[in-house]
């Protein structure tokens, strides 16, 4: 515990001072053979893409001890982790994350990024599936290609906050710690569903669908990025930065235009019913690492009033949780990535967690 406090105070005097840069990170693939999903459904070949920083480091067991697998949320990918309010804050020598001390794992999910999904070809026909399916491909990633056999910290946003969750029910003695962001341990329900099916029902009924096999993208991926741009900010901010109508409309053309751009509406319709099987409640006393769940106030996804992180994380037999306060630095859903806002809590729940010597 004294070496665990003497590391925490010395990264806290670190904390406040400007990044360094980190480290360029390396991208591979994996193809996971005879891939069964939770669905039944199989595939010969599932890629996953990932990206690392820093090299692993066993121990006289032969156990990997510095692994952190980190887990992006829906339709993002490993990417977007590498940017100056995330890695720039965490990845840097001295920071909460340092690549020279930590090899960090970053995924894309199935159904994102350069990993299989379905607009690689298969389309509808692409394998339904789910956060589980995630989770296991994960595992064999870490096994298969990574020779990672334990993880010193498992982190995830949004989606990836959800698969924190379910790794720490599933796979309860591979990490030493569990950090879920901007997600609640229950069943995808009330206005986070209704949102999803919204978007789900535009696309299923949109003429341009034909069933998935489309010549053009949909009209409804439109409606899609419009809703993704009103879930994931506040009122406050959004109203701080587009303060008449004309700003607003410009605002969400601009983003709604670029997503359309760069979007498949197969694949947004998957990556949003992804969350069918998600429904950690039931198991929450199996997760056996110390876990801590960090929120914020200004969440429209997972809004504080519903009081379900508060209540369900007391059964976690080590597991605890945060709700930050809505400031003029927060940004709704995606204060997730933005690390100054809670990377103090990521140090005590690294420090709490170091492995004795």
């Amino acid at each position: 515990m004294k070496k665990a406090l003497v590391h925490l105070a010395l990264m806290l005097a670190s904390a406040g001072a400007i990044a360094a840069d980190y480290p360029a990170p390396r991208q591979g693939d994996h193809v996971l053979k005879d891939f069964r999903f939770t669905s039944g459904a199989t595939l010969p070949e599932l890629r996953i893409h990932y990206r690392t920083l820093g090299q692993p480091r066993r121990d006289a067991q032969g156990v990997v001890r510095n692994a952190v697998l980190i887990t992006h949320g829906t339709g993002g990918t490993g990417a977007q982790f590498l940017r100056p309010e995330f890695a720039g804050e965490l990845f840097c020598a001295g920071c909460p994350l340092d690549a020279a001390r930590y090899y960090i794992v970053l995924t894309d999910g199935i159904g994102h990024g350069q990993s299989s999904k379905p607009s690689d070809g298969l389309r509808a026909g692409f394998p339904r599936y789910g956060y589980t399916d995630m989770v296991e491909a994960q595992h064999r990633l870490l096994n298969e290609a990574l020779g990672v056999n334990h993880l010193r910290l498992v982190f995830g946003t949004s989606m990836g906050g959800m698969q924190a969750w379910v790794w720490g029910q599933r796979h309860p003695g591979f990490m030493d710690a569990l950090m879920p962001m901007a997600s609640l341990p229950t069943q995808i329900a009330g206005r986070n569903r209704a949102w999803r099916r919204v978007v789900i029902d535009a696309i299923r009924n949109d003429p341009g669908w034909q069933e998935g096999n489309y010549k053009a993208q949909p009209q409804a991926l439109r409606t899609g990025q419009q809703m993704l741009y009103l879930m994931g900010s506040n009122p406050v901010l959004r109203q701080r930065q587009t303060p008449t109508l004309a700003a607003t409309d410009k605002s969400l053309d601009e983003y709604t235009d670029a997503g359309v751009k760069t979007g498949d509406a197969n694949d947004l319709l998957y990556q949003l019913s992804a969350s069918w099987d998600y429904d950690p409640g039931p198991g929450l006393e199996r997760i056996q690492a110390p876990l801590l769940a960090v929120n914020t106030a200004d969440d429209m996804i997972n809004p504080p009033e519903l009081g379900i992180l508060e209540r369900e994380v007391k059964r976690v037999p080590r597991g605890r949780a945060v709700v930050l306060p809505l400031t003029p630095d927060t940004r709704g859903h995606g204060s997730h990535t933005v690390a100054p806002l809670w990377k103090q809590y990521l140090l005590q729940l690294m420090a709490e967690t170091e492995p004795k010597d």
